[in-house]
């Protein structure tokens, strides 16, 4: 049997930071992902957007190419929800209507993932964007676990595949960001702060951290 005396520090069975996933440090190591891949479509968040629980991407990234936003929140009580729906069936959602989504580790929480999905490619617009971020590797979040539930980690391969279901092939792409030392900080609760830029922007695909999709609608794309 191999000696682990090198283990150091991570010989520890708690993690280093166990009260969060890094905020209390800086910025948190998924946040740092799912920003740039913000930043790289910003041009996609336009018009009339949807976003989860609050409009805070939607404001930072779409500036003054946004004309309104909705907030879609599950449950009531959420004072900046405009549309209370279940992503999975959507029925208060309409149909066509929206130019972006940003959807940013949301489908986690959804058990029927298939009919959110569907859902999605529904309520945008004929050539419409989807911004989709999943967690790949991830400590689970108890509050949310207890209240919501969290039900997936996904890996860029069953990300794309779910998609691919709606959304044609060649208006998709998919891409893992991460790293083993990465996603180790990560799971210690360490932040981008912790660690070196090329810490971050370092990818190897054995370790998805968090999973980006880009989709869009296709133009002539008819909703039933």
């Amino acid at each position: 049997m191999k000696s682990d005396s090198n283990l150091g520090s991570l010989r520890r069975n708690t993690p280093t930071n166990p009260c969060d996933f890094g905020e209390s440090r800086g910025q948190c190591i998924d946040r740092y992902y799912i920003e740039n891949f913000l930043t790289e479509h910003a041009a996609d968040v336009r018009g009339h957007v949807l976003e989860f629980a609050d409009d805070a991407y939607a404001r930072r990234f779409g500036g003054d190419r946004v004309t309104r936003i909705d907030v879609l929140h599950v449950s009531e009580g959420n004072p900046r929800a405009t549309i209370v729906a279940d992503l999975s069936h959507g029925e208060r959602i309409p149909s066509a209507t929206f130019d972006c989504i940003l959807c940013t580790q949301v489908l986690q929480y959804v058990y029927a993932l298939p009919e959110a999905i569907r859902t999605l490619h529904r309520i945008l617009k004929p050539g419409g964007v989807v911004l989709v971020t999943v967690p790949g590797i991830q400590k689970i979040d108890r509050v949310d676990m207890e209240a919501e539930g969290e039900y997936w980690r996904f890996t860029d391969l069953s990300l794309g595949r779910l998609f691919e279901e709606v959304f044609p092939k060649e208006l998709l792409a998919v891409r893992a960001h991460g790293n083993v030392l990465a996603a180790v900080a990560f799971l210690h609760g360490f932040a981008v702060e912790d660690l070196q830029r090329q810490n971050l922007e370092y990818e190897d695909q054995d370790f998805q951290v968090l999973i980006t999709l880009r989709a869009v609608k296709p133009p002539s794309s008819s909703t039933p």
